[in-house]
């Protein structure tokens, strides 16, 4: 079954059939993030989603003028599909020892890390949500997040072998 919904995951994340995935997404990050009586941490997960998505453009912009709206769609969705996971397998670890979450949380953490899209020297920008323990979504901003999607997914399905 975690197999059938990696694969799904991994299938949503590179597939174009959203056209303007990105502004939806960041239309609905912004509207949660802006609601004062959203709770704490879904304002929080939604905050870095709408920072995630607004570095991805700005740096897109920067680096990658000729780029298309797909592929800016494609890394959005698969950024959105990554940290759902990440919610999804935060909520299952609360019932693992803490050692288990911790290790899992780490594995999302390095995944994000080790798969930079734009390779950029602002490290203290690329890492602010990374280094703060306050964070629940501690990964970087400078992500290759459809990368990142396929690595889990491959350490996912190797886990369960």
């Amino acid at each position: 079954m975690k197999k059938l919904i990696l694969f799904a995951l991994l299938a949503i994340a590179t597939s174009a059939q959203a056209q303007e995935a990105y502004n939806e997404l960041r239309q609905k990050a912004k509207a949660i993030v802006s609601d004062p009586k959203t709770n704490t941490v879904v304002k929080q997960i939604s905050q870095f989603k709408l920072d995630a998505l607004n570095y991805m453009a700005i740096k897109m912009q920067e680096t990658m003028p000729d780029s298309s709206v797909t592929f800016l769609d494609k890394q959005a969705i698969a950024m959105d599909n990554f940290v759902n996971f990440y919610v999804e397998k935060l909520i299952e670890s609360t019932k693992q020892p803490n050692a288990q979450q911790v290790k899992m949380i780490k594995m999302f953490m390095d995944v994000s890390y080790s798969n930079p899209l734009f390779n950029d020297k602002d490290t203290e920008l690329v890492l602010s949500y990374y280094n703060s323990a306050e964070s629940m979504t501690r990964f970087s901003l400078d992500t290759d997040w459809r990368k990142a999607v396929a690595a889990l997914a491959y350490l996912y399905y190797n886990k369960e072998k």
